[in-house]
């Protein structure tokens, strides 16, 4: 089995100590921004899944500034433990749509912040324009900047089912425009959507592979109070994974996974107070692992049914070759 220092996977850890020389932990902000899938310009309700925290329940108080958000979290941080550096990570609803001028203010703030080592964005591809693009393309020149993009799934049928609100192609213009920048893309999946079969899953994850991206996070399903798809859940609609049937499908996607890829996150975690189901992941320590136990037990490791042969990026052959590794 390969492994990264220990894991059986490339893990986001991992990455970050190869790169900064030590641990560095993320502090979530909220640039108090919205999103065109809740203010009416594509829709007023949010993705199906969508809680009314934009996918930013754990980000801090947008009501303060974005220094004092990453101070304060950085203060609870340290007093468990010694760290020095920090991603300033904008979390919450689509973090590019606002004015590029307030966008300026806001991350030029974080990333001139002396704790900070890299800037990661979180929002949509359809809300990527020239302006931001060449915003982003300074502030990378100043710290590494990454985007982190929510597809969510490569199937037009459930992106209309969970309101995504942009076609296929749209992700495939804002990855190229961001790489033709050199700025590094983290791709947003959920597993476990309605209607998604394990084929479908890992038909996703096969076409990331032929994507110029460099980050996924892997987001088992939640089932949130409060949104639409927990009415559907709660009218027995559709089946959340079990622990071990999330499991196992997690272990075949990174296995179908190019090594090169950073996984970022392998299951996520509600909030308690909104956490519908299933109630099982918020033993995230346990599940991680289960996880590493059962690859061990299995064998398996990130891109063992990986196709080296058969790699295109943009239309042309890669010939990627995969890392040394210790055995």
């Amino acid at each position: 089995m390969r492994n990264w220092n220990g894991k059986p996977y490339h893990s986001l850890d991992y990455m970050l100590r190869e790169t900064f020389g030590e641990k560095v932990y993320k502090v979530t902000l909220n640039g108090g921004m919205s999103c065109p899938n809740r203010d009416g310009k594509l829709g007023s309700r949010g993705c199906i899944f969508c809680s009314e925290g934009g996918s930013g329940d754990f980000a801090a108080d947008a009501a303060l500034t974005i220094t004092e958000q990453i101070d304060s979290q950085i203060a609870v941080l340290s007093a468990k433990r010694p760290i020095h550096k920090y991603i300033a990570y904008f979390q919450a609803y689509t973090n590019t749509y606002a004015p590029v001028e307030y966008l300026r203010k806001i991350f030029t703030e974080a990333i001139h912040h002396p704790s900070v080592v890299a800037l990661s964005i979180g929002t949509r591809p359809d809300c990527l324009g020239e302006d931001v693009l060449d915003l982003l393309t300074e502030l990378n020149q100043i710290k590494p900047v990454w985007i982190e993009l929510g597809l969510q799934t490569i199937h037009e049928r459930t992106a209309a089912y969970i309101r995504r609100g942009y076609p296929l192609s749209v992700f495939e213009t804002a990855v190229r425009n961001l790489r033709e920048r050199g700025i590094e893309v983290i791709v947003h999946t959920i597993l476990g959507l309605p209607g998604e079969s394990e084929e479908d899953i890992l038909a996703t994850m096969e076409y990331l592979n032929h994507r110029d991206i460099q980050g996924i996070k892997l987001q088992l399903l939640h089932v949130l109070k409060g949104t639409d798809l927990a009415q559907e859940y709660l009218e027995g609609k559709f089946h959340v994974y079990e622990r071990e049937e999330y499991l196992n499908l997690l272990i075949r996607c990174i296995e179908h996974l190019d090594p090169e890829i950073v996984i970022h996150r392998m299951t996520g975690d509600g909030p308690k107070e909104l956490l519908l189901a299933p109630l099982w992941t918020g033993r995230k320590r346990e599940v991680l692992n289960l996880l590493h136990h059962q690859m061990k037990v299995c064998d398996s490791w990130q891109g063992k049914q990986y196709n080296f042969d058969q790699v295109t990026v943009n239309g042309v052959n890669s010939n990627k070759q995969f890392h040394t590794l210790s055995e």
